[in-house]
């Protein structure tokens, strides 16, 4: 029961690798515009949702003299620790 290969079975093997890795490229190229445009769809709807979203809180707000200085957030205050030691000035002797 064993098989041996023979000639024309592996000639017949390689053309049908090669044809179906050239179709896939054919179609590859085929298919990307309409996959790129379709992502491109798909972002361009998800951050108009998030500008719809920032521009129906901004009305909320109290409109805002001319001029008029806020502060949203206060600065996180760090603490730095000035008495850690004095800087020595030296020089390498050869």
């Amino acid at each position: 029961m064993l098989q041996h290969a023979s000639a024309t079975g592996l000639v017949r093997m390689i053309l049908i690798i090669l044809l179906i890795y050239f179709g896939i490229k054919i179609i590859s190229r085929l298919l990307t515009p309409f996959l790129i445009k379709y992502v491109s769809k798909k972002a361009e709807q998800r951050f108009g949702q998030q500008f719809g979203q920032f521009q129906r809180r901004a009305p909320q707000e109290k409109p805002k003299k001319e001029g008029e200085v806020t502060i949203d957030k206060m600065p996180n205050m760090k603490t730095s620790n000035k008495d850690v030691g004095d800087y020595v000035d030296y020089e390498e002797i050869d």
